[in-house]
């Protein structure tokens, strides 16, 4: 068995996390590897913004802050670190560490891995391709008790580790798919252990402890965290990461593709869920690489409206605005009326209600000075009550984040050991083209019966995600009654119902039956991507929270069992 633990799950997540996941352990609690995300979509944007800066940046600093402060207590309790914190810049941050190992004293190991930085393109400022977790167990296998990346699969992270550790060869498909599910749920860190969680009333998650991933040489795994940390690990924290920023049940990877539909989870005990039964088959032949580029330049303004003839407001100001820009008008000008405001309300603040205008152009100009003029000149001249949450300032740039694939053969996967010896890490002997998997048969509806209408959040859980301008919600049942009733009800035609948003957009709907759950794919909803700020909840972080509180007719039996 190895016991990986995980203590960030992006660029600024808890900064004690490191130390609190070499220590709360104690000694019979250690671990054998310790791993740290801090790379996602925003993130390599912002790392590509501060190279063009400084060309020896790129990677995350809050890292090497954190190594300041535990590498040496890692060292003395024989836990190796692998971490994507290298961002652009893996070999520079090898050379950091190494700087700061030997001004500590300390006998660390180093070694990194490169290749994932692609020659930019089509105007692009990062191209980074999806690496697996080869490289690192080559790190791993020649002593290094660090290991720093590049852009890996957030799965990675686990995978290299186990392959090291058990020995795995590239064909062990089903051991290595059972180490990317384990890794899929440290990936997000406290997402696993009651963060963020659909059914969080009366549990304790003000400062959920981070997980740990006991992993076997079958790929069989267990999920739990350091006993007397907060927050808690059951079947459903582990099914709502599972469907975290996921599609279909062929989940493919530099690895393998895992086969979610193959999951099998149970309860073990208190705060730990075992993961038996994925199966696995030979990853796709190329790598995804995700393209980052500025997109332009945006500005926005808020107006509050507060009181009576709140749509008469919106439409006057609106008017004035338009008419202001009209003699050199943004490329994009986007419009949102947000109704929080409430009848006869106690508070002015509850009485108001806020209009977001956002603007986009390449050109900073026309989003800056233009903007604060057609907004601040009204301030005496428009509707009654005018103010604004904020002067508008000048125009901010903006990104965009683009998916591309290439030949997994093209991509120079290179493992630096401590040594410095480069070794190239070959490609995976046999490749298969994910297909889509047929549609499982549902369980038999439940009989028919009275309903009520109520919130489907009481009867169903949810999370969702981005992946580049597309959105994931993953929806699940707790009881197999109702997931009888969901499979059933919650259609695609459902779903847009429900989330008018989704008009016009491509949904795909996965049946995944062994964890009681649905994941919908919506295409396009976020535009080009986090960095470009398209939507109010750019990152759809909201999304699936706002499908369970919109009403459905759900039946009394269900609600009566919960009672």
């Amino acid at each position: 068995m190895i016991r990986i633990g995980n203590a960030s799950g992006f660029y600024g997540d808890r900064f004690d996390a490191v130390r609190e996941m070499l220590t709360d352990g104690g000694p019979e609690g250690a671990l054998d590897v310790l791993t740290g995300d801090y790379l996602a979509e925003l993130t390599m944007l912002i790392l590509g913004r501060d190279q063009l800066k400084d060309p020896a940046a790129g990677y995350a600093k809050t890292f090497l802050r954190q190594m300041e402060e535990c590498l040496g207590l890692a060292h003395e309790r024989g836990v190796r670190i692998v971490t994507n914190a290298g961002g652009l810049n893996p070999a520079g941050l090898a050379d950091a560490l190494r700087t700061l190992a030997a001004g500590l004293g300390l006998p660390t190991r180093i070694a990194h891995v490169e290749g994932d930085r692609l020659p930019a393109r089509d105007g692009a400022l990062t191209v980074n391709a999806y690496l697996g977790g080869a490289g690192i167990a080559a790190c791993l296998a020649a002593g290094a008790d660090v290991v720093v990346t590049g852009r890996v699969t957030d799965a990675a992270l686990v995978t290299g580790p186990a392959q090291w550790h058990f020995g795995w060869g590239p064909e062990a498909y089903d051991e290595l798919a059972g180490a990317v599910v384990a890794g899929h749920v440290l990936e997000c860190g406290t997402q696993a252990t009651g963060g963020n969680y659909a059914f969080f009333r009366g549990r304790d998650v003000r400062r959920p402890g981070f997980p740990i991933a006991e992993l076997h040489a079958d790929g069989s795994a267990v999920i739990t965290k350091h006993p007397g940390t907060g927050g808690f690990v059951d079947t459903g924290t582990v099914t709502a990461q599972l469907l975290y920023e996921t599609a279909g049940a062929r989940y493919p990877g530099p690895d393998v593709t895992a086969r979610l539909d193959t999951v099998r989870l149970d309860q073990e005990g208190p705060d730990r869920v075992r993961i038996t039964g994925v199966r696995g088959e030979a990853p796709p032949p190329t790598l995804k690489a995700g393209l980052s580029r500025l997109g332009g330049f945006r500005n926005e303004v808020v107006f509050v409206l507060t009181g009576l003839d709140v749509e008469a407001k919106a439409a006057l100001v609106r008017q004035q605005v338009h008419e202001a820009l009209d003699k050199n008008p943004p490329a994009g000008i986007r419009w949102e009326l947000a109704r929080t405001d409430h009848p006869d309300a106690p508070t002015e603040e509850t009485a108001s209600a806020l209009l977001r205008l956002v603007v986009r152009d390449p050109d900073p100009g026309k989003v800056g000075r233009a903007l604060t003029g057609a907004a601040v000149e009204l301030a005496l001249a428009s509707y009654p009550g005018f103010h604004v949450t904020a002067p508008p300032g000048k125009g901010a740039p903006y990104g965009v984040f683009e998916t591309a694939y290439v030949p997994a053969a093209d991509v120079p996967h290179t493992a630096v050991l401590p040594d410095g010896t480069r070794r190239e890490v070959p490609v995976p002997p046999r490749t298969r083209e994910p297909e889509p998997v047929p549609e499982p048969d549902l369980p038999p509806p439940l009989p028919e019966g009275p309903t009520r209408r109520v919130p489907l959040g009481l009867v169903a859980g949810a999370r969702s995600g981005d992946k580049g301008g597309d959105a994931n919600v993953g929806v699940w049942a707790r009881t197999d009654e109702e997931w009888r009733w969901l499979a059933h009800a919650l259609t695609v035609e459902r779903f847009r119902a429900l989330l008018p948003e989704t008009a016009g957009l491509a949904v795909t709907r996965h049946v995944l039956t062994n964890l009681r759950a649905l994941n919908f794919t919506v295409v396009g909803i976020l535009g080009e991507g986090v960095a470009s700020q398209a939507r109010f909840d750019p990152q759809a972080k909201a999304l699936g929270e706002w499908l369970r509180s919109r009403h459905a007719d759900v039946p009394v039996s269900l609600l009566e069992e919960q009672q």
